[in-house]
């Protein structure tokens, strides 16, 4: 069971939730087209508190987008060679060319929450950050890029009891570090930093858009809606598809399978009720 069905009983039910994530994800399709027809560029940045839902919501964009246009920039940490780059450096690489889509899961951003909280920058390079990132995002939509900031804004106590589940799930229980359960200990200093990081990066030319997502389900389809409300993007004509005529045989046998090596039947040894 995902964990976004045990946590909205009083949210918006699985039926109605799947039915509209299809009607959106269908125009994401579209806007896919669009992006590539018209040689746009689209970047698209997820942050928030760890268990706050980016994930799953970026799973659900991605989810039937052709891979050679859109992208999931997911960037670990900084090697020692780009710990001594300029910041914004080792993001500018995985920028989208013409006819691209980059979905940041989390972004040059970590340096406002993370790296300023758990001081793995100084405090002179976190000011820094907060004059750069401004002037550096304005280059970016004066140069024609798209730019969409989304923030996934969840409660203390959904945080916490998303932590707990995952702690007891072991197909989740990677999505954990001793860093996650820290932030617990830790939500003030997170507030006041992105808090810090509002003001000085909601501007004119980047804003930022808040998601409520203590409810998973009703958080991916507002930030989906949002993005396509938020781009002009049209339909594009598609040629249309023939299947051809198969050929005649000309006589070809497939090899005999014993001479093959064949991955055993397993799904045979299961019951079938």
């Amino acid at each position: 069971m995902d964990d976004d069905e045990e946590e909205t009983a009083m949210g918006l039910k699985k039926a109605g939730y799947e039915k509209e994530l299809l009607r959106l994800q269908t125009q994401l399709v579209q806007l896919q087209e669009w992006v590539r027809a018209e040689g746009a560029r689209l970047v698209v940045v997820f942050e928030g508190r760890d268990a706050a839902g980016k994930g799953g919501t970026i799973k659900r964009v991605a989810e039937h987008l052709n891979p050679r246009v859109a992208r999931i920039a997911a960037l670990p940490k900084p090697t020692e060679r780009e710990r001594g780059q300029w910041y914004f450096q080792r993001y500018v690489e995985h920028l989208p060319a013409a006819g691209e889509i980059v979905l940041f899961d989390r972004s040059w951003y970590n340096r406002a929450g993370v790296e300023h909280v758990m001081g793995f920058c100084t405090p002179a390079e976190h000011q820094r950050f907060l004059r750069q990132c401004p002037v550096f995002e304005r280059m970016l939509v004066e140069d024609g890029i798209l730019l969409r900031k989304y923030w996934f804004s969840v409660s203390d106590a959904v945080q916490e009891e998303r932590f707990r589940r995952r702690t007891e799930d072991p197909l989740r229980r990677w999505k954990l570090s001793p860093m996650d359960l820290e932030s617990l200990t830790r939500w003030e200093a997170y507030s006041r930093a992105k808090d810090e990081m509002l003001v000085h990066t909601d501007t004119v030319d980047a804003p930022w858009y808040v998601v409520e997502s203590d409810d998973k389900r009703s958080a991916r389809l507002n930030m989906i809606a949002h993005l396509l409300s938020s781009v002009p993007y049209e339909s594009v004509a598609l040629p249309s598809l023939v299947l051809p005529t198969r050929p005649a045989s000309t006589g070809y046998e497939r090899p005999p399978k014993d001479l093959q090596t064949a991955v055993p039947d397993h799904a045979a040894t299961l019951s079938t009720a």
